[in-house]
């Protein structure tokens, strides 16, 4: 089958000078070895050490399919009819709730999340989270919504969703997200909560963790998506963590605000997050596009949390694509080569550690409790095959004509057009 920049063929097959990552073959024995020559033999849809017709990939790169473990799919592609007016992070909350108000059917959301998924599953990613607005009375037309796409992708992409509100939204966490939480263990679902300084954090966020323990859901926070040094609630989760024996995984993902804190006070914060066991999440491009923006000034700071600080304490940390075509983040297409090729140049993850790509593929599925795509055999050929033979090479183009597999077959990687959501923009 034709797909991409050479043809494919079906049946047993073995792809002949492969490069791939060596991180994803053994960590420990190819430690500061980057890229390694590999062959890859399938059959039936899954690896196996019996080889099949040769197939020469002349050195292109092979890569396992992606998980993008931090997405808002509930809220992607609203931007024609929803704009962010300045930029700002006000400019999105403001216009994301107008919006979600006005036109967030469950036709709406459908759609929309359908559009995400095709766009996902035709760049190769295998496992996405979604968070999900769930403020009332929106968690009770996405979450069902939610159920239903989880099943109709349930043989593409492994999907998992986790509900979100902001930390103050209700009077009381305990009484008034309880009902949500409800919702949230039916569909199977995580338990999320943005939190930012107020004056009775701690004591929401136990509540949070009472509601998240009794429904036995693990839990993901959006947490100091800020340049003010003064917001440190990620220390104050990871405090609680230690002192309440919190055993399911917590996930945190932004963290911008360590960038511009005193470096002794941030480290020491990673301290406690490494002993917390926190998985972090970085979301490079939604956070250059909203942190320190202001009309006519030049931004300083590029929002992308200390990465190389947190991988050096042993920090699970994945990168993610987070929003898409919305008024927090007005371009996107939940590519995870795209994200990737982002976060090495705004966090400088070149000239670095040579296990970088983990970030997007291992690191994630570790976060979400799924067994991470391996090269070896009995593994489902679920991979991605790139017209680039390293690093600089794939970075360099967008890897349009990229060849995705999944158990064993090349898929049609046409992605969906954007007019087909016309008819949404059309009612605002």
């Amino acid at each position: 089958m034709m797909s991409g920049f050479m043809s494919i063929p079906e049946g047993h097959f073995t792809l002949k000078n492969a490069t791939v990552p060596a991180c994803w073959l053994d960590t420990d024995y190819y430690e500061g070895v980057d890229l390694m020559p590999f062959d890859i033999s399938i059959q039936n849809g899954r690896i196996t050490e019996d080889e099949g017709t040769p197939v020469d990939l002349k050195r292109a790169m092979v890569l396992p399919c992606f998980t993008d473990m931090h997405t808002h799919i509930d809220k992607g592609h609203i931007w024609p009819r929803a704009a962010n007016p300045d930029g700002t992070f006000m400019g999105a909350l403001s216009t994301v709730a107008a919006d979600r108000s006005a036109n967030w059917s469950a036709e709406d959301v459908a759609t929309r999340m359908e559009f995400s998924l095709q766009c996902a599953y035709a760049h190769g990613t295998s496992a996405l989270r979604t968070h999900i607005d769930s403020l009332k009375p929106q968690d009770e037309i996405s979450w069902p919504v939610f159920a239903e796409k989880r099943q109709e992708w349930a043989n593409r992409i492994k999907l998992e969703a986790s509900s979100l509100i902001g930390c103050d939204s209700h009077e009381s966490i305990k009484t008034d997200y309880a009902s949500t939480a409800d919702l949230v263990a039916e569909c199977g679902g995580i338990l999320g909560m943005v939190t930012y300084p107020v004056p009775d954090l701690k004591q929401r966020l136990g509540e949070f963790f009472d509601l998240a323990d009794t429904r036995e859901r693990e839990v993901d926070f959006h947490s100091d998506e800020t340049m003010d040094p003064s917001s440190e609630t990620l220390r104050l989760i990871a405090e609680m963590v230690l002192e309440t024996g919190w055993e399911r995984p917590v996930t945190v993902g932004h963290c911008c605000s360590l960038s511009t804190q005193d470096e002794a006070r941030a480290l020491d914060t990673l301290d406690l997050v490494a002993k917390a066991g926190l998985n972090i999440v970085s979301l490079p491009m939604c956070n250059l596009y909203l942190q320190d923006r202001q009309a006519g000034r030049t931004p300083r700071n590029r929002g992308i949390t200390l990465v190389h600080e947190m991988k050096a304490r042993g920090i699970n940390v994945s990168f993610a694509s987070d929003n898409t075509r919305d008024p927090f983040y007005a371009y996107g297409d939940l590519d995870m080569i795209e994200v990737l090729r982002q976060a090495t140049r705004i966090g400088h993850l070149d000239h670095s550690d040579t296990d970088w790509f983990r970030t997007v593929t291992y690191n994630p599925s570790v976060a979400m409790g799924i067994l991470p795509q391996s090269y070896f055999p009995g593994a489902p050929a679920d991979l991605i095959i790139c017209n680039a033979r390293n690093w600089t090479e794939l970075f360099a183009r967008p890897q349009s004509d990229r060849i995705v597999l999944r158990n064993g077959k090349a898929i049609d990687t046409t992605l969906p057009n954007y007019s087909t959501l016309d008819h949404l923009m059309e009612t605002a």
